[in-house]
């Protein structure tokens, strides 16, 4: 049985939250980030923390789920989220162009554009080869993130294309080494 959904959430200094019906608004020094409550969960404040109850049993995945989600939003407003890319290949980087493209080059014939949604940054360093996406939405931010790794997804053989920071790899041998 997971206990997630009993877990306090801390509530910073300078976060708000308000419950209008099945959402909940959280507001913070960072932005504002909204978050769905199931029926037959509720959240209360207590201690300086937020505690999500349930009902009856039946809620309990909803009740972890509620809260994790609640989390990540009151994490969002205070810290933000972000997630970094490192590209791999001899010709392939990533520029900015104006402040909601990237312009990618992984060894096609022509560029990408990936143009930013809304309440997404994107840093990228001198080398042109590390990319840093930045949001206060963690599930958009991931989104971002894993959509830029799909345009050129790491390959086993060779080690190339767009892949997570901290995401390693099994090189894999070729034809000639499979003897």
């Amino acid at each position: 049985m997971s206990r997630i959904g009993f877990k306090p959430i801390p509530l910073p200094a300078g976060v708000k939250y308000t419950t209008e019906g099945n959402t909940v608004l959280v507001e913070g020094p960072k932005g504002k980030l909204t978050a769905l409550l199931p029926k037959g969960i509720a959240l209360k404040t207590e201690n300086g923390q937020l505690l999500a109850t349930r009902e009856n049993d039946a809620l309990a995945p909803l009740h972890g789920l509620t809260r994790a989600l609640v989390s990540n939003a009151v994490d969002g407003v205070t810290k933000g989220w972000t997630k970094e890319l490192d590209i791999v290949g001899i010709g392939y980087r990533a520029e900015l162009k104006g402040k909601n493209t990237v312009v990618f080059t992984l060894g096609f014939s022509h560029p990408i554009e990936f143009p930013l949604p809304s309440g997404i940054e994107v840093a990228i360093d001198p080398k042109q080869t590390r990319v840093t996406v930045k949001g206060i939405d963690r599930q958009k931010v991931g989104q971002v993130a894993a959509d830029m790794r799909s345009l050129r997804k790491p390959d086993p053989y060779k080690n190339k294309g767009v892949r997570y920071l901290d995401e390693r790899l099994k090189k894999k041998v070729g034809k000639t080494g499979a003897k």
